[in-house]
């Protein structure tokens, strides 16, 4: 079976390419279950309940999110209601929403997908180590095909939690920085993994955002406004082949589509 993992949705560019060029990839892959990290759906930061049901409403099963998802208020009984968009489940436990949610795929397999948050260069919140092993004998009772989107901002932190759960998950893919990575593989005992599958919104920019905005920060080290770019958008993720019987990957490839220009 076929999982697709599709990179931080950024702004409407990222949204607009999402419903543009996501049936294209389903043409062309036919995955069977789809990711979708969409923190950043709703101007830039946040989701709203018209960017999450957009992003459904486009095919994802599941969305994951990360640091930025508690940036509109809207989003607390959202969550309470959709179950299917995730908030990182190590925060704390009187947080709104659930970090883990276990769907049917198109095949009839159960998925399983856990939400992560890191701590380094991040908020200090609950260790994502020990969350994912109180929770994976959870969910492994429901099925062993299990993803992991770890939110992080060190490609070590990253790393190391795929390493630390080889062989008991069957993907770990990372979110965040926005920029996508080179270094797909398969891990000892069947765990496909990188470090992040990249965004999906304006290249023609600093991770999404207008460049001078940016590099006036830089300059300057003053709080600025920023605002979402419109160019080069490109829709960036992942797919994994994934053995429904034994839950071990077998491949792992990047993607990246980009819209015409306008």
């Amino acid at each position: 079976m076929k999982i697709l993992a599709v990179g931080d949705i950024v702004g409407k560019p990222g949204r607009r390419a999402l419903k543009m060029l996501l049936p294209e990839i389903i043409a062309e892959e036919k995955p069977d279950f789809i990711i979708v990290n969409g923190e950043n759906s709703a101007g830039g930061m946040g989701i709203t309940v018209e960017t999450g049901q957009e992003m459904l409403a486009c095919g994802a099963d599941v969305i994951t999110s990360g640091n930025h998802i508690w940036h509109h208020k809207e989003i607390d009984h959202y969550m309470t209601r959709e179950p299917r968009i995730l908030r990182p489940a190590n925060y704390p436990q009187e947080a709104p929403g659930n970090g883990f949610y276990v769907a049917k795929a198109k095949n009839g397999s159960k998925v399983a997908v856990l939400n992560l948050q890191g701590r380094v260069f991040m908020p200090s919140i609950n260790c994502p180590f020990r969350i994912a092993q109180e929770i994976l004998p959870k969910l492994r009772k429901e099925t062993d095909l299990i993803v992991i989107d770890m939110h992080a901002e060190a490609t070590s932190e990253k790393m190391a939690l795929a390493r630390f759960f080889s062989g008991q998950v069957s993907f770990v893919f990372g979110t965040h920085t926005h920029v996508a990575t080179a270094d797909e593989c398969i891990l000892k005992g069947g765990t496909a993994y990188i470090t992040d599958i990249g965004m999906t919104g304006p290249h023609d920019s600093v991770i999404g955002m207008e460049d001078k905005a940016v590099i006036e920060k830089f300059l300057t080290q003053r709080p600025n406004r920023f605002e979402v770019a419109k160019n080069d958008v490109r829709l960036n993720g992942a797919i994994v082949e994934v053995d429904p019987g034994t839950a071990q990957a077998h491949s792992i490839r990047r993607i990246c589509k980009r819209l015409p220009d306008a």
